[in-house]
């Protein structure tokens, strides 16, 4: 059994997000197709004697192209609440020290908490040799946040209902685009309350558009994504219509808003074009950007 283990928590990208009006406990079922990229926080753990009180730290990655203040309690953090839940789910102690280095920006749309705690549960599942499978795995990870099960599976799925149903569809070819980050806040619940506004109960749920998508051969077009809650984060940020103008005038391509916002995208031709894309909008718009591809 090994002590030590570092495992990449990966940004998820939703290429196409339809959602469906609330249920009656008010919350909203989607169909989406998500993607895994290569952008990713580090969670670097070490398995500790047993008896032994865990420890976790938290920080930004000095790569990290957006940060903001950790201010969050541990107890609170999606990482150290997978931990929590995995033991409880064993009945066991699993004594660790986590040190968490973040590279995906707080709020933006990307899946950073729920990544980092569906590779806790990975990692910690390695460390133990628990032998629990991915899908036990993700069923812990359905009480921790909708987006968690799909990342315990990473790669390219469409993910349906609250998050529970996802269907895996394999690419040959990785799918390359550049993530902008601007300084603007899109708190998810802001953002769906801003959807039923908005859609005056008039919300459809497009699977069959999203599946489409999702299962298309050949290379995405740049125009293809889209994004039922984009409107309702646009009125949440408003500062967003200047980016997402900005970028789509340097790219010469549409520039899209992934999940509930503020982290912008754009799909590119390859990876050649999307890193000198990402540094174009470093350079021209002034804004936080990277090259990235999928992954999974």
């Amino acid at each position: 059994m090994r002590s030590n283990l570092t495992i990449q928590a990966p940004a998820k990208l939703n290429l196409a997000l339809s959602v469906g009006p609330p249920n009656a406990a008010g919350m909203h079922p989607i169909a989406s197709w998500m993607v895994t990229v290569n952008y990713h926080d580090d969670l670097h753990l070490t398995r500790l004697s047993p008896g032994t009180l865990s420890r976790y730290a938290i920080l930004w990655h000095k790569d990290a192209k957006r940060r903001s203040e950790i201010n969050w309690s541990i107890t609170k953090d999606l990482a150290v609440r997978a931990h929590l839940a995995l033991e409880q789910h064993i009945n066991r102690n699993l004594p660790v020290q986590l040190k968490l280095e973040k590279r995906i920006p707080v709020g933006g749309g990307l899946g950073g908490g729920s990544s980092d705690a569906a590779a806790m549960l990975l990692a910690v599942n390695d460390l133990f040799e628990l032998e629990l499978s991915l899908d036990e795995l993700a069923s812990i990870g359905a009480t921790l946040g909708s987006d968690v099960p799909f990342l315990v599976h990473g790669g390219s799925a469409v993910v349906e209902g609250l998050g529970d149903r996802l269907t895996h569809h394999p690419r040959t070819s990785p799918i390359h685009a550049v993530l902008a980050f601007p300084d603007a806040a899109c708190p998810t619940g802001r953002v769906y309350n801003l959807f039923d506004e908005l859609s005056k109960g008039s919300a459809k749920l497009r699977e069959d558009a999203v599946n489409r998508l999702a299962t298309s051969n050949g290379s995405l077009r740049p125009d293809a994504p889209f994004n039922d809650l984009a409107r309702a984060a646009l009125r949440a940020a408003p500062t967003l219509e200047n980016s997402l103008a900005e970028i789509s005038r340097l790219a010469e391509r549409p520039a899209h808003i992934t999940g509930s916002g503020s982290s912008l995208f754009v799909v590119t031709d390859d990876a050649t074009h999307a890193v000198a894309l990402a540094q174009a909008i470093e350079q021209q718009i002034h804004l936080p950007a990277v090259a990235v591809q999928s992954v999974g």
